[in-house]
């Protein structure tokens, strides 16, 4: 028997009833995935495609996922108000501001909770936990920063939402399942302090759920406008992004129907929704492939309960 042919036959029986099976189970996974990220990805290519066509295709509904003609006269009026790069200052100062207080705040109080000897830790975590499912409201909310005189002011859009339970369990499971009782016992023994400990030991071994806590108090801070919608009334100057676009697209729609939907008068809702959509998203978009690895470390290692 020739050499080709003893290679033939080897390979012929590795290839076993076995491995086809798992061969065609990997197929039809990859064929489910696909189908999956295509569904995610095709609403965003629609609303790009909507938002760089010419009125005329979208009024009539012929924009899918191509762009019908090109236009960017809808660019062109987010870009023609001034005071929308002032939004977007606003909206980068308190999404920093924002994510670096419940980041420190969450950490802390994380690392403090994940210790066995805190007395009433388990109390704590409920109490907290607690706030998940029961809330004040918006008037009770809106009244609270009435009385603290934090209306129309940066704090407003920074300190009542900058400290997530759900954000502080995933964390406080992280250290309890990947930083060992016996690590942090011996950096006592040598004479640390907790923060100490915190700073030298726990961070710099929690960085996947750190950049994954951080995305998340990021993108929320970042699409966040309702509670700028209720706080902010007289300082215009302090309307975040969202809340700006949110004004500029009611604005375009009335406009719009007092014209009697005249095509070329003012351009259309539709189209100026979507330009707004890219146009905000695009910079959360921009960061997040930075992140990924961490983030789905984070996501994984969080999950882990005691």
């Amino acid at each position: 028997m020739s050499k080709t042919n003893t290679i033939a036959v080897k390979r012929k029986k590795e290839w076993t009833p076995a491995k086809r099976k798992d061969l065609a189970v990997d197929i039809i996974f990859y064929i489910i995935l696909t189908v999956i990220s295509l569904m995610c990805l095709f609403p965003f290519l629609h609303v790009l495609a909507k938002s760089i066509s010419e009125e005329s295709y979208v009024i009539a509904n012929k924009v899918v996922l191509f762009p019908k003609g090109f236009s960017l006269s809808a660019y062109q009026k987010v870009f023609a108000d001034s005071s929308v790069l002032r939004s977007m200052f606003v909206t980068i100062v308190v999404t920093a501001a924002f994510t670096v207080i419940g980041m420190f705040l969450t950490i802390c109080a994380a690392y403090a909770l994940s210790r066995k000897e805190l007395k009433g830790r388990k109390v704590m975590t409920f109490l907290i936990m607690l706030t998940m499912y029961f809330t004040a409201g918006t008037i009770p909310d809106y009244l609270l920063m009435s009385n603290l005189h934090m209306l129309d002011t940066w704090w407003c859009l920074i300190l009542p939402l900058c400290f997530a339970p759900y954000n502080l369990l995933i964390m406080k499971n992280n250290f309890s399942a990947s930083i060992p009782d016996s690590l942090v016992e011996s950096a006592l023994i040598d004479g640390a302090g907790h923060f100490k400990i915190l700073a030298r030991i726990v961070v710099p071994l929690s960085k996947p759920i750190i950049a994954t806590i951080a995305l998340f108090y990021a993108v929320g801070r970042w699409n966040a406008y309702q509670d700028a919608l209720y706080y902010i009334k007289q300082r215009t100057d302090l309307r975040p992004l969202q809340l700006k676009l949110y004004y500029l697209v009611v604005s375009a729609q009335e406009s719009f129907q007092a014209e009697g939907g005249v095509v070329g008068v003012m351009t259309n809702p539709e189209v100026l929704k979507a330009a707004c959509v890219i146009f905000a998203t695009l910079p959360i978009i921009c960061v997040y492939p930075f992140v990924q690895k961490y983030f789905v470390q984070g996501a994984m290692i969080g999950a882990v309960k005691e």
